[in-house]
C-alpha cells in the first residue's frame, strides 16, 4: 500500500472543525514534501474549490517528472443531473479538460464520478470511458460511499478503480466483501482514514451532535495507553493491512501534520492489534462515520 495525498483541504476550509485552508504557496509547500519523500499519488477534485489550481502550481514547479505521479481527480457531482444520455460524453469531455487546464497536464491517471449513484447507470460509466479513448484519462472509475455503490461497479468493464472510506471506525466496505470481491476486478484507493479530523479531536471537543462518538474515542485511546501507539499510528495501520487497497488517501492541515502522518504510515504494528482494534470498533453507527450524514445529526439537534 502507498499514501495519496489528499488536496480537498487545500481549495476548502474542511473539516469538522472548519480547519482554514492553507496560502497557495504554502500548499505547495507541502506537496513538495510529500513527494521528496517518497508519496507520488495526489488526489483532487472540481469540486474542492481551488484545489486543482493548486496541484497545477504544483505540477508547474516540475519538482517530480509528471509520469512519476499517479493524479487522479473527480468530476464536478451531479453533473449529469438532467442532462440527455446523448450529452453525457460531451459534458464528461468538457469538465475533464476544464479541470486539466487547472491542474496544468494533458492528461490524468483517473478520472473519477463524484457523484457515486452515477454507478448504478451504465450508459453515464460508458460515456466516462470514453475519455480514456481520447488519452484525457488512463483509469476513470466512482468515488462511493456505500457498498452497494461499490459492488454496482463490478461487472462494468468501465470501472477502472474506485475509491470508498474505510478507517478504523467504518469497516462497512470489508464486512460487506467489497475488498475481497473487487481486489481482482479494479483498484481500491480509501479515504477518511481520520474521518475529517473526528479521530484527532479530544473527547471535549467533540460537538454535542457527534457525542455518541466520546465513549468511542475513549476506546481508542485505553489502546493507545496499553500498546504505545498513538491515535494516527493505529488509524494508519488498520487500513494499511488491507492488501486489496493500493492507496490511503489523506489530507494535510500542516507541514508538521505531514511529516507525523508519514512517519506513522511507515510504523510496524503487530497483527494483534489490528485485529483487536476490529472486534473494539464494529458496527458502528453510519451517521457517526460518515461525514455525509453529519449535517442532517447537526440540523435535528442530536
Amino acid at each position: 500500500m502507498e499514501l495519496c495525498i489528499g488536496t480537498v483541504q487545500f481549495g476548502l476550509d474542511y473539516g469538522i472543525c472548519g480547519q482554514k485552508k492553507p496560502s497557495v504557496s504554502d500548499a505547495v509547500r507541502y506537496l513538495d514534501y510529500a513527494v521528496q519523500n517518497s508519496i507520488t499519488a495526489i488526489d483532487t477534485a472540481a469540486a474542492y474549490g481551488s484545489a486543482e489550481h493548486v496541484v497545477g502550481e504544483f505540477l508547474k514547479k516540475k519538482t517530480v517528472p509528471r509520469n512519476k505521479l499517479f493524479l487522479s481527480t473527480k468530476l464536478f457531482p451531479n453533473i449529469l443531473d438532467g442532462v440527455g444520455p446523448e450529452h453525457y460524453v460531451s459534458v464528461i469531455r468538457n469538465s475533464l479538460k476544464c479541470s486539466l487546464r487547472s491542474l496544468r497536464t494533458d492528461y490524468v491517471d483517473a478520472y473519477l464520478f463524484h457523484s457515486a449513484g452515477y454507478a448504478f447507470y451504465p450508459q453515464m460509466l460508458e460515456a466516462l470511458g470514453a475519455v480514456k479513448k481520447e488519452g484525457l484519462a488512463v483509469k476513470t472509475g466512482v468515488s462511493v460511499y456505500e457498498p452497494q455503490e461499490a459492488l454496482a461497479c463490478m461487472t462494468d468493464s468501465h470501472v477502472d478503480m474506485i475509491q470508498a472510506p474505510y478507517s478504523i471506525f467504518d469497516h462497512r466496505m470489508k464486512e460487506a466483501g467489497v475488498f475481497a470481491r473487487l481486489a481482482d476486478v479494479c483498484g481500491i484507493h480509501t479515504r477518511s482514514a481520520f474521518i475529517q479530523g473526528l479521530i484527532m479531536m479530544r473527547e471535549e471537543q467533540v460537538p454535542t451532535f457527534l457525542e455518541k462518538a466520546r465513549p468511542v474515542l475513549r476506546t481508542l485511546d485505553r489502546i493507545c495507553l496499553e500498546t504505545g501507539y498513538s491515535r494516527v499510528e493505529l488509524a494508519m495501520a488498520y487500513v494499511k493491512r488491507e492488501s486489496a487497497v493500493s492507496h490511503l488517501v489523506f489530507g494535510v492541515d500542516n507541514l508538521q501534520q505531514l511529516k507525523e502522518d508519514v512517519a506513522a504510515f511507515y510504523k510496524e504494528i503487530p497483527g494483534e492489534i489490528t485485529t483487536r482494534m476490529e472486534q473494539e470498533f464494529r458496527g458502528l453507527d453510519a451517521d457517526l462515520v460518515m461525514p455525509s450524514l453529519w449535517k442532517n445529526r447537526k440540523e435535528a439537534g442530536k
